[in-house]
């Protein structure tokens, strides 16, 4: 691992050019009053954010932890369609997930999104038979009107050339079909970059600790900086709680006697090296609803997700052992022993799912989003996909703008007439992008390393050569932070100054992936935490 014992002036901040700092923006949060203020920097919170920023409101956005520090991060990493809803006959919202998917995948991120083809494996005794599931995947990329192919079913020999891993015991036949991949924690920063770009107010790891109200309605929120313990509030005309597996809680604020409006559900994950390539992903049925997904994912391996209703405190949700157990079992299914060796996992984690309240079986429940306004007149809103996360957010303009009493309508730009495929910051080609890096993009000395160029160019677009220059500029900052990780000192400079990083976890978990590479020792999280901490 790179040392930074000799490099004293390491990434010292910039006189210009970053965000604000934290003091900066307390000020402005407790001195200006603004027209909205959402409270949870999940990709809901997020994308609302940036779409009320976008129509000319004055946004503020805060969160108690770290911008897609919960739920937002810890999903399967797909834009998807939802196959298995067409189980159920959901047609239509297949066919809408896809219009999403493909919107952001083409027109909104293309440089985030990763284009990912599928393998339904279909076993000798299986819930489900070829015929059925060839007939599924080719209704499937209809409703995309086949803009990742056709898809159909192909025979276990040559499936099993692309998953060298899969297990061909009684395989019978694979259904094939697209969807998209990505990396959510890189996805939801670009929108929090987008949403400040526009104009929000953001500021992570500030939590709400009560409601300010005015004549019985909700006018704002007291707050306190996590970090330094700071207290400030914020003063709004209409406060939005999108702050998830914790929505109940703050409905209590406003409201003691409010009643449960959600119910949640874990999904825990886990990540493992590879064994060996794999150009296509898994996606087993276990049941007659549910299936298990193994997904080759920043050049490791992505199992999961478990399906189970939590009672619990959401800040206490992680994985135990019986959910280890369950994944490596389920996955089993197609996938041979040696992939799925214990020494193997580099990392786990797990994420609630936000359900509607009612009975029944939370894998079968439906992942809609749910708007409510409280006795106080703050709006809460809970649930959603990320696939649609962009359209949640225009909704939820379009209902601040239908409520009676509020006229944030009279000062919003229609939702109708705003770009309806903005693009995030970065928005590239990365393909080209990783080229330029190779070519002209690099470092003094030895030419940037291919696998660090094409890390750049997928989770930064465009904005990798803010990257590179820096490298260029200081030879200790295009050095590698760990060697079994493409990422370099540059971009943890690069979190400090432009991406709202404060912490370890920060920088470690959602700006880069040495956290879920297994690389996250003690001795890099305090380096880290010595970069962060130099700020003029």
């Amino acid at each position: 691992m790179t040392t930074l014992q000799s490099v004293p002036a390491l990434g010292t901040r910039p006189a210009d050019g970053s965000t604000p700092s934290r003091a900066e923006t307390r000020d402005q949060l407790s001195k200006a009053t603004y027209d909205l203020l959402v409270i949870g920097g999940g990709i809901l919170g997020i994308s609302t954010a940036w779409h009320a920023a976008q129509s000319g409101l004055r946004v503020a956005l805060v969160d108690a932890g770290d911008f897609a520090g919960a739920t937002s991060s810890a999903s399967s990493k797909l834009l998807h369609g939802g196959l298995r809803y067409l189980q159920t006959g959901a047609v239509k919202l297949v066919a809408e997930n896809h219009f999403e998917r493909r919107a952001v995948s083409r027109d909104v991120a293309p440089h985030l999104a990763n284009p990912l083809k599928f393998y339904l494996p279909v076993y000798k005794g299986g819930p489900h038979g070829a015929a059925k599931l060839g007939a599924g995947v080719f209704a499937y990329s209809a409703l995309s009107a086949f803009g990742d192919g056709v898809g159909h079913v192909i025979g276990a020999a040559k499936a099993a050339r692309e998953v060298p891993e899969l297990r061909t015991d009684n395989l019978k036949a694979v259904a094939v079909y697209g969807d998209d991949q990505m990396n959510d924690s890189r996805m939801a920063l670009m929108t929090v970059r987008a949403a400040a770009q526009s104009g929000a107010t953001v500021l992570n790891h500030a939590e709400v600790t009560g409601l300010r109200f005015t004549n019985g309605r909700v006018t704002g929120a007291e707050l306190k900086d996590r970090l330094d313990g700071s207290e400030f509030g914020v003063t709004a005309r209409l406060v939005l709680n999108a702050t998830g597996p914790w929505v109940d809680h703050l409905r209590k604020m406003e409201n003691p006697d409010a009643a449960p409006s959600i119910r949640l559900s874990k999904g825990a994950h886990l990540v493992l090296k590879r064994t060996a390539p794999w150009r296509a992903a898994l996606a087993t049925p276990i049941d007659k609803y549910r299936i298990t997904f193994a997904l080759p994912w920043e050049d490791q391996l992505l199992l999961g997700t478990t399906d189970e209703e939590y009672e619990g405190d959401p800040a206490d949700v992680a994985v135990n052992e019986k959910d280890i157990a369950q994944i490596l079992d389920e996955a089993a299914y197609s996938i041979r022993d040696q992939q799925l060796s214990r020494d193997l996992i580099t990392y786990s984690f797990a994420g609630l799912r936000v359900l509607p309240g009612g009975p029944g079986d939370t894998s079968k429940a439906k992942r809609e989003t749910v708007v409510t306004e409280g006795r106080g007149g703050m709006l809460s809103v809970a649930g959603g996909k990320w696939t649609t996360f962009r359209h949640i957010g225009r909704t939820v303009m379009n209902k601040l703008a239908a409520l009676p009493g509020h006229p944030l309508g009279e000062d919003m730009e229609p939702i109708s007439r705003l770009p309806k495929r903005q693009p995030l910051p970065g928005i590239s080609n990365p393909n080209a992008v990783a080229h330029r890096l190779l070519v002209d993009g690099g470092t003094p000395g030895p030419r940037m390393a291919a696998d660090t160029a094409r890390h750049l160019a997928t989770h930064y677009g465009s904005l990798s050569f803010d990257i590179a220059r820096l490298a260029n500029e200081d030879a200790a900052l295009a050095k590698r932070i760990h060697p079994d990780a493409p990422e370099i000192w540059a971009q943890v400079v690069y979190a400090r100054d432009h991406e709202w990083a404060e912490t370890a976890d920060d920088v470690l978990r959602r700006r880069t992936t040495l956290t879920i590479r297994g690389l996250a020792t003690d001795e890099l999280r305090a380096e880290v935490e010595d970069v962060l901490g130099r700020r003029s």
